[in-house]
């Protein structure tokens, strides 16, 4: 079986690296056929559930303390949050969409500030504001997550108006893969850090 990552991005395109069973490892300028792959993007759909893996996502972990925490201070399931996170960022506390999101909870600046987040690249401020701002949406569509994740989405007012996920395909495929990423990690690989404290 090969296991694929992206090695690098260079001028002259993507270089894939395979790691084969017997020690031996190739590059190619092609991507893999196997299916196993995902590349993710800030600016596109959120990964359907077979894709999440830590090869995929080498971070996928790494934020589980700072999500605990912020989801015991703003009560909030935190499955939910790192299905959000997941699908808005991969991980990533350095990802920017071409809209200027920024960070793992993907906060505009007009959000940012409202929230006063003053460093949105620092992961525990980042969390922090965007589970603030969650726990802000679920209240205002009675913990409908359906409707609160088309809020962190599309925008809670244009939600509200409609009191429906907009009709945009967009938004539809957000909700979707996160109601499934949720799922996921509630059910299938949840979240298992603890405090230290509780964990004696």
């Amino acid at each position: 079986m090969l296991f694929w990552i992206i090695l690098s991005v260079s001028l002259a395109g993507d270089v894939w690296r395979s790691d084969h069973e017997d020690g031996r490892i190739s590059f190619s300028d092609s991507p893999p056929q196997d299916g196993s792959f995902y590349r993710y993007s800030v600016d596109g759909d959120p990964p359907e559930v077979r894709y999440v893996n830590l090869k995929n996502f080498p971070l996928l972990d790494t934020w589980d303390p700072l999500m605990v925490a912020a989801a015991e201070k703003y009560k909030v399931d935190v499955a939910l949050i790192k299905a959000v996170m997941l699908a808005e960022s991969g991980m990533n506390p350095g990802a920017r969409s071409r809209t200027g999101a920024m960070g793992l909870m993907q906060l505009m600046p007009p959000t940012a500030s409202d929230l006063g987040v003053t460093n949105a690249w620092d992961p525990e401020e980042n969390i922090d504001g965007g589970v603030r701002y969650l726990r802000k949406v679920l209240t205002m569509f009675n913990g409908d997550r359906r409707l609160a994740l088309a809020g962190y989405n599309a925008g809670p007012n244009l939600v509200k108006r409609l009191q429906a996920v907009p009709p945009y395909k967009e938004t539809r495929v957000y909700v979707k893969r996160v109601m499934g990423l949720h799922h996921y990690f509630r059910h299938e690989r949840p979240v298992r850090w603890r405090p230290v404290e509780e964990s004696k």
